[in-house]
């Protein structure tokens, strides 16, 4: 990112993370690449005026990362938490992280869990972006529901 290579850092998160699964990680990384500034291109040509695009969003993926390698083996300081908590996840979701919320219900007191059918990551992505699999009204519907 501090090179301006936005293309080449999101396939590094992209392969890293395991997002792209098994036909991507068989894509040379140079045509990812470039299809990955097309990809960009073509977002911000389409973007409306208050639209986040993802190479707006590319340089906040290192936060992401780190959170992850902070949180690595906390899970039991969250058992004296006394509120309410709603565990979300996609059934298309990344694999290596159900078991982290597998691990959080059983040390949470109070809870609750929802697997959501179909979704993946994205789930709660704007619903004009279709390419992100985007459904934030069932989302959203489940957080009306826990929140009343």
């Amino acid at each position: 990112m501090t090179e301006s290579k936005t293309a080449a850092a999101l396939v590094t998160c992209l392969k890293g993370l395991q997002l792209g699964g098994p036909v991507l990680n068989a894509i040379p990384r140079w045509l990812l690449e470039s299809m990955t500034n097309k990809m960009m291109e073509s977002e911000s040509k389409k973007a409306k005026k208050g639209d986040v695009t993802m190479r707006m969003l590319a340089p906040t993926l290192h936060y992401d990362g780190q959170l992850l390698m902070e949180m690595t083996g906390t899970v039991d300081r969250f058992k004296s938490l006394n509120a309410d908590a709603l565990l979300l996840g996609g059934s298309k979701g990344l694999s290596y992280l159900k078991p982290a919320l597998d691990a959080l219900e059983k040390v949470l007191p109070q809870a609750a869990r929802m697997e959501m059918p179909g979704l993946d990551h994205g789930g709660a992505c704007d619903i004009s972006q279709t390419n992100r699999g985007g459904k934030p009204d069932l989302v959203a519907e489940e957080l009306r529901q826990f929140f009343t």
